[in-house]
């Protein structure tokens, strides 16, 4: 990693961490669309278990858990970590979630083909660059049984905050302090090589809004 992609997210990992201590359970408690999709996706697919990369304070993991998942949990803040942890504990699903501080830039700590299902809400679309990005879903392959199910969210280039705020490599932008890497179709297609891509569609979500592809994509048998 070049020294300012290093200071880039060292930043970063600073300002979520300072943000789950000041706005504790941020995103409330209710799933976010996307993992409800998901669950159902998952449940018919016949997964039992689920990875979340980047599951912040939880409340798509904790979805999963109550639809009767068993979820390993991942986010390289231990904040969020500990929240999501708490919660777990209060709706008692802690014996169905699991968590760990984990920086998706690092090889995930899971044996091959070990888990039914991966989701990932707006992770990829973090301060990654392209190489990284391609090597994160070269490790959720890997953990991934043969079958296995691949949901994640990306923020796109048609989203208002493209092209604003202070420009990074790699059409990566920092707006409000959140960088985020913009997707084009061109690198979902890439990422989906190998892959059957079963679905790229278009929603918005938030106040401004943000518009975000759900990618579902499903690793052959």
């Amino acid at each position: 990693m070049a020294d300012s992609e290093q200071d880039l997210a060292q930043a970063q990992w600073a300002h979520w961490q300072s943000t789950y201590t000041a706005h504790p359970g941020m995103y409330g408690e209710q799933p976010s669309e996307p993992a409800v999709h998901a669950a159902g996706g998952f449940r018919t697919a016949g997964a039992r278990d689920v990875l979340e990369l980047g599951a912040g304070h939880g409340r798509d993991a904790l979805y999963f858990a109550r639809q009767g998942f068993t979820v390993q949990a991942t986010d390289f803040s231990a904040t969020g970590l500990e929240q999501l942890q708490e919660a777990a504990r209060a709706q008692e699903v802690d014996d169905r979630v699991t968590t760990a501080v984990h920086d998706v830039r690092e090889a995930l700590p899971l044996p091959d083909a070990s888990v039914d299902a991966v989701f990932a809400h707006m992770l990829l679309c973090m301060a990654l660059s392209t190489k990284e990005i391609h090597a994160a879903v070269g490790e959720i392959r890997r953990v991934l049984r043969p079958g296995g199910v691949f949901v994640y969210t990306v923020r796109h280039t048609g989203d208002a905050h493209y092209g604003a705020g202070t420009a990074h490599v790699d059409d990566i932008y920092e707006h409000g302090g959140f960088a985020v890497h913009f997707f084009d179709r061109a690198l979902v297609d890439a990422l989906a090589d190998g892959w059957t891509l079963n679905e790229v569609h278009a929603f918005e979500e938030g106040g401004l809004p943000r518009r975000l592809w759900r990618v579902t994509q499903t690793l052959p048998r």
